[in-house]
């Protein structure tokens, strides 16, 4: 979240950047008037705490009972007044900081101003959509006709959005899984297998709303009776891992590629995307994070997009990246670039679909978890910068490698670097 003094110092920007965000009505004017009166409280506390103290220094130069017993009273009086005044504090505290989780992060200056996606600037492309000589099949029809993965056994075990996947479509999933990660470690990121659940403060510190009272904006799967949730990305546990620590300025930055399930509840996703694999309830992912200083924070975030771009180009396919609008942007992030990758079975004529992105979120988040660093030029400590990016989502890393290389006899090759680890260079329709 933004520090309260910023936003007092930076009013009318911070303001202007709401527009920009699509979310003019977040009350920015309510938090710099509830961190006023925290202010004021907290100054009432030390000087009514400060009389106490003095009260109590006067104690044993009384001479008579009376006199012991009237500053006993009045040292009892300021107590209790100082009780009342935490009690203020706390819910002044608590009405500040639900005020400022609603205000999103400042955005970066070269980001493309915009109110919906249409705002979003190309500024990159690798390789061109193929033309084919047939007709293609879309995943879905691919994954039928390979028995590659079963969408009604998902519906009957999980419910709608849920699948299995079958054959080489499994051996795909790891060998994405493998591919991914040894790209990341050559890299220099130090690899983890991270939990699938998290308290709700990690997610909120991350920037989720697991408390959304509105089953149809709520994105996270929350767990009855405990405090616990299903993690939508290995970002939540990955930046959770580090919470209230405080790192030594040489240590930094620090770079983790994190494997986990992922669990989204697609509130509100109704449309074209929910057949197959492109929009579903659980999903593989492999997870970029990436705390340092805030000189360092635009070079790690080019870094990040530099290894998507490279292990998606290694697969082979056509994609493009995309700065992201400020209207598009999700809170936390002061940055975004998606990566889009053709896919043919999109639309009527094929589209691109997004199938990574990488944000950089600057202190925001965290400002948030209590993660800091110190170093010896300065008194101290200061925020770290986090940065996030993801490997490869594997679902829809797997709709775009289908479609992509399907055949005119209905097999599809398999991208050379995802060889080793399924043992078969071609999917072939079963019994041939």
């Amino acid at each position: 979240m933004l520090d309260a003094a910023f936003i007092r110092d930076n009013l009318d920007a911070v303001k202007a950047n709401c527009a920009n965000r699509n979310v003019p009505t977040v009350p920015v004017e309510r938090a710099v008037a509830f961190d006023d009166e925290r202010k004021r409280l907290v100054q009432l506390r030390s000087e009514t705490a400060a009389k106490q103290n003095e009260v109590s220094k006067k104690f044993p130069q009384a001479k008579t009972p009376e006199e012991k017993q009237a500053l006993k009273d009045e040292s009892g009086r300021l107590k209790a007044e100082v009780g009342t005044i935490d009690a203020q504090l706390a819910i002044v505290e608590g009405d500040l900081k639900l005020n400022l989780l609603q205000i999103p992060n400042m955005t970066h200056p070269a980001a493309p101003v915009g109110t919906d996606p249409s705002a979003n600037v190309v500024v990159a492309k690798h390789g061109e959509p193929r033309a084919f000589d047939f007709k293609p099949k879309d995943h879905v029809a691919l994954c039928e006709a390979l028995d590659l993965a079963d969408f009604e056994a998902g519906t009957r075990v999980a419910g709608q959005k849920f699948y299995f996947l079958k054959n080489e479509a499994a051996l795909l999933e790891v060998a994405l899984v493998q591919y991914a990660l040894q790209a990341c470690v050559k890299a220099g990121y130090t690899p983890v297998i991270t939990p699938d659940l998290a308290r709700v403060d990690v997610l909120e510190g991350i920037g989720f709303l697991p408390r959304d009272p509105d089953p149809n904006t709520r994105q996270v799967y929350t767990v009855a009776d405990t405090d616990l949730c299903l993690i939508a990305t290995a970002e939540i546990t990955l930046g959770g891992m580090h919470k209230d620590r405080i790192f030594d300025e040489a240590e930094l930055p620090k770079r983790y590629v994190g494997l986990s399930h992922c669990f989204r509840t697609e509130a509100g996703a109704a449309g074209r995307d929910t057949r197959g694999l492109y929009r579903v309830h659980q999903f593989t992912k492999v997870e970029m994070f990436a705390f340092c200083v805030p000189e360092q924070s635009d070079a790690v975030h080019e870094e990040i997009r530099a290894l998507e771009e490279q292990i998606f180009a290694g697969l082979g396919l056509a994609f493009h990246v995309i700065d992201t609008c400020t209207g598009d942007l999700g809170g936390p992030a002061y940055r975004k670039y998606d990566l889009e990758a053709w896919m043919p079975g999109r639309g009527e004529r094929g589209e691109y679909g997004e199938v990574t992105s990488t944000s950089n979120c600057t202190d925001y988040q965290a400002r948030r978890l209590g993660i800091r660093y110190k170093g010896k030029g300065f008194k101290g400590t200061r925020f770290v910068h986090t940065l996030n990016g993801t490997a490869v989502a594997c679902t829809r890393a797997l709709v775009a490698i289908l479609e992509n290389n399907q055949q005119a006899d209905g097999s599809v090759v398999i991208p050379e670097v995802l060889r080793p680890w399924t043992g078969t260079d071609t999917i072939r329709p079963k019994g041939r």
